[in-house]
């Protein structure tokens, strides 16, 4: 019997790679004869750069940047198997998992950090980039990662606007004369799962701002602020980003990546799988375990899960998905792909015992999964 276990990890709990550890603890349980493939997952956020250092056999280089506040912390970016693909992960240096939840607040966030990765690497001689959108704290619309690589942001006066979404408000001008050289001569690739536009009701600011600190009011603010930024945006590039699908990603690190770095957009789950050649790994396999903390709506947009059902459908290959909510219904699990899925919450519990469980409660219940697939074979 072979199985392939592919996970996204749980956010804040457990990472994909730890994940596929405890699956394959449960399986061995009850069939200590199957060969279980690990593949750990991500579809661009946080958890992507392990996913495709560990499916590439790559190394990390880590360094010390900026957080989205502006003070130092350390982080990584890293090198592909292929020792020339550089993946940039935004949530390394720009995450929501860098802040306490007091600290949380668009309004002054900066994705600066990010563009200190890509300047490392730029400087270290590569020039074809991966960067992965998820996760982030920010809601700059990338422009604190093109300030990084030396764009300039001012107002009527002439002055540089403050770093964060609010500062946008005040854009007059953007100087990409002292952009490095070598950004012109790199070709950078997104891997995200979000077609949210830039700005409007499905745009960066309303869709993603309250899960980043913001309020009703400041969700207005920093619309209109994104909005403003588009406008200059297209005035110098040519590129009206403000409904680019896409262009949202981030915060709207999108926008700055399509309409400055010209980057090609792509799907982080198809690029992860790429890189562990999943199709292949999957001829010969019996079932896919894969998994995720919460499965919703929007599970079925282009997550983790959707592209591993999306690719076992066609192999004829049941999927059982592990989170730790299930909010899809049986109709939306027949749209997805999905054959079953099974909360690891053993019961009523706090949010701290659920993350702190995931590893075992994850193998318990592959044991039981396990008991009832075997049970007529």
């Amino acid at each position: 019997m072979k199985i392939i276990i592919a996970p996204d990890s749980f956010k804040g709990s457990i990472s994909a790679q730890d994940l596929c550890e405890s699956i394959r603890g449960g399986i061995e349980a009850v069939v200590p004869s199957a060969e279980a493939v690990e593949l750990p997952m991500a579809d661009g956020g946080e958890g992507t750069l392990d996913a495709l250092i560990y499916a590439t056999k790559g190394t990390k280089c880590e360094c010390e940047v900026k957080d989205p506040l502006g003070r130092p912390v350390k982080a990584s970016y890293g090198i592909m198997g292929d020792g020339q693909t550089v993946m940039i992960e935004m949530a390394q240096a720009s995450g929501l998992t860098l802040l306490q939840e007091s600290d949380r607040n668009p309004l002054i966030t900066s994705s600066y950090g990010t563009g200190e990765l890509i300047r490392r690497a730029l400087r270290a001689g590569y020039r074809k980039f991966v960067v992965g959108l998820g996760g982030s704290a920010t809601n700059d619309g990338g422009a604190g990662m093109l300030r990084a690589l030396g764009a300039s942001f001012t107002d009527e006066s002439g002055a540089q606007i403050p770093e964060g979404g609010a500062g946008l408000a005040q854009l007059s001008a953007i100087d990409l004369s002292g952009l490095d050289s070598a950004v012109r001569e790199s070709a950078f690739r997104i891997a995200g799962d979000v077609t949210n536009p830039l700005c409007g009701p499905s745009g960066a600011s309303s869709v993603f701002g309250p899960q980043k600190g913001a309020t009703e009011e400041m969700v207005r603010r920093l619309d209109e602020a994104l909005n403003r930024y588009g406008e200059v945006l297209l005035q110098v590039t040519g590129t009206d980003v403000r409904q680019m699908p896409g262009s949202g990603a981030a915060g709207g690190m999108g926008a700055a990546l399509l309409a400055v770095l010209q980057a090609e957009s792509g799907s982080g789950i198809d690029l992860v799988m790429e890189a562990v050649d999943f199709e292949d790994k999957l001829q010969g396999a019996s079932m896919v375990i894969t998994g995720e903390g919460r499965l919703d709506r929007q599970t079925l947009s282009g997550k983790v899960i959707a592209g591993i059902c999306r690719k076992a459908r066609a192999n004829q290959i049941p999927v059982i998905a592990l989170c730790g909510r299930m909010d899809l219904t049986a109709e939306e699990m027949d749209e997805l792909g999905l054959t079953a899925a099974f909360s690891i919450v053993p019961g009523p519990c706090t949010l701290e015992e659920a993350m702190a469980g995931a590893s075992l409660w994850a193998r318990l219940r592959t044991e039981q999964i396990m008991r009832l697939y075997t049970m007529n074979r």
